[in-house]
């Protein structure tokens, strides 16, 4: 049996908007990709470089998102790792095993699975999902900013940055808000909604 090993990473899990994104990618030996690395240590350009090659040399990839509504029913945790199983179980062809980046596997994979911390730094799979699923969100978000132009999504891609906690003040939360996040419980609160 051929062993198909996934590398599993997550972006936007700490934004206060829009969804967490998860990537799972079969990387395939034979076609090696130079260049990759954690995608936060990786420029936007470079992430954007490396994206197409990945889809193109991978044997297989899949990128799912975990909406913010979700998000709020299930906590960030749960839906990250939700993400990661609908990531895995999507794989075509299917993973033998999953590496995770992060020191903790979701339950209900179709295959084995490691947990590792730091996992994005070390193993070349994951670096891979790590910059589809940061590429991936990145896109989203500047989507959504054309929606909702008012908190400046294209810029801060739902951080909690200064330019964001300012907006979320001024206008109150959108519906691609994170209301279990306390910074918009509270813009909620003061709001009186």
């Amino acid at each position: 049996m051929t062993l198909l090993v996934a590398g599993v990473d997550e972006a936007g899990r700490g934004p206060l908007a829009g969804p967490v994104c998860v990537a799972a990618v079969i990387l395939d030996p034979a076609r090696a990709i130079d260049g990759l690395d954690d995608s936060k240590q990786l420029s936007e350009r470079k992430r954007e470089a490396l994206y197409p090659l990945i889809l193109e040399r991978a044997l297989g990839w899949r990128i799912e998102f975990v909406e913010a509504a979700e998000i709020d029913a299930i906590n960030i945790l749960q839906a990250t790792l939700l993400g990661m199983r609908r990531a895995v179980l999507g794989l075509s062809p299917a993973a033998t095993h999953a590496l995770v980046d992060g020191n903790r596997v979701p339950d209900g994979l179709p295959c084995a699975a490691t947990a590792i911390i730091d996992g994005d730094a070390l193993e070349p799979a994951i670096m891979a999902a790590s910059v589809l699923a940061k590429v991936a969100r990145d896109a989203r978000m500047r989507d959504l900013h054309l929606q909702f132009p008012q908190y400046g999504f294209d810029r801060h891609k739902g951080y909690p940055s200064a330019l964001h906690r300012e907006a979320l003040r001024l206008h109150g939360p959108c519906p691609q808000h994170r209301r279990s996040f306390a910074p918009v419980r509270q813009a909620l609160a003061a709001a009186g909604t």
